[in-house]
């Protein structure tokens, strides 16, 4: 069964859409024409920023199913803690569209879910392609400003005020996300990669409270992952910034191209773990290629 969402708010992107799979509930939002492509967003996000990673890196030339995955806005964890579930979920809901085979970019924590997706139901994964996500464990500490959020979450007004600030200087708020000056101006002059940055900005202050339990999730999940790289068996792009801070790149990168059989490696020299912001020409360029060259069933 399928539903409009209850989620506050239009986007260009049409509104989300609730969808009670034989997996679960997920919300997700479905536009655009042309080869199906599941979108996959990170840590905070939910459908409206995997919506904005397809923008980023897509041609505009597909159907996007933007996914709220489990513990992000409309989609209950229940519907899938663990990547093969939440693979599943994925699955579940191809059914419920009739799509039969889709591509799969996912970005950072959606990593997992997208490797699992295309492992387990490879028959239904045509492309896979990976964006600043883990190929193994991922132990990070947690940063003091993720704690400060989740308790701020809970407070409307105090939540208005950090946006307002987060968008009233941009240039600040940027260099949290991109260390590289170099980097973050050409962001910054870069009209569409400008756009997009804020896009996202905006939306980490979206009903900020419910990003949090699926965040939680994925820390847990990437801190211990562990992935049978070398039975993927799809056509897979992995794209990833050389000065990643948050996913090292040849922990992470370098060792997926090598396990991972016929794996192809996109490099953004200089690029960290927002480089498809940063390098938004090049990123854009090689997946639309990429895409393009994997050949039909």
């Amino acid at each position: 069964m399928i539903e409009a969402s209850a989620a506050e708010g239009c986007t260009a992107y049409g509104s989300p859409r609730i969808a009670d799979t034989a997996r679960g509930r997920v919300e997700y939002a479905d536009f655009g024409e042309g080869p199906a492509v599941v979108a996959l967003h990170g840590a905070m996000g939910g459908y409206d920023q995997s919506a904005i990673l397809a923008h980023t890196v897509l041609g505009g030339r597909n159907r996007i199913i933007a996914i709220s995955r489990p513990g992000y806005l409309g989609t209950p964890l229940s519907s899938g803690r663990s990547p093969d579930e939440q693979a599943d979920l994925v699955a579940a809901l191809l059914d419920l569209l009739s799509i039969e085979r889709a591509g799969v970019i996912a970005i950072s924590g959606g990593g997992p879910c997208a490797l699992a997706f295309a492992h387990r139901h490879p028959e239904r994964c045509s492309a896979l392609v990976l964006i600043s996500t883990v190929s193994g464990p991922n132990p990070v500490s947690i940063p003091l400003r993720f704690q400060i959020m989740k308790l701020a979450a809970r407070i409307p007004p105090l939540v208005s005020r950090m946006r307002a600030k987060a968008l009233a200087n941009l240039e600040a708020t940027a260099a949290r996300s991109v260390r590289d000056a170099v980097c973050r101006q050409r962001m910054l002059n870069h009209p569409s990669a400008r756009r997009l940055f804020v896009a996202l900005t905006e939306s980490l202050f979206d009903r900020m409270a419910k990003r949090l339990v699926g965040t939680d999730n994925d820390i847990r999940v990437t801190a211990s992952a562990t992935f049978p790289l070398e039975e993927v068996a799809v056509p897979t792009l992995i794209v990833h910034g050389t000065c990643d801070e948050r996913v090292d790149f040849m922990t992470h990168a370098a060792a997926a191209r090598a396990r991972i059989p016929g794996a192809r490696l996109l490099r953004l020299e200089g690029g960290e773990h927002a480089a498809i912001f940063t390098h938004r020409d090049q990123a854009r360029e090689g997946i639309s290629r990429f895409l393009r060259d994997v050949p039909p069933r």
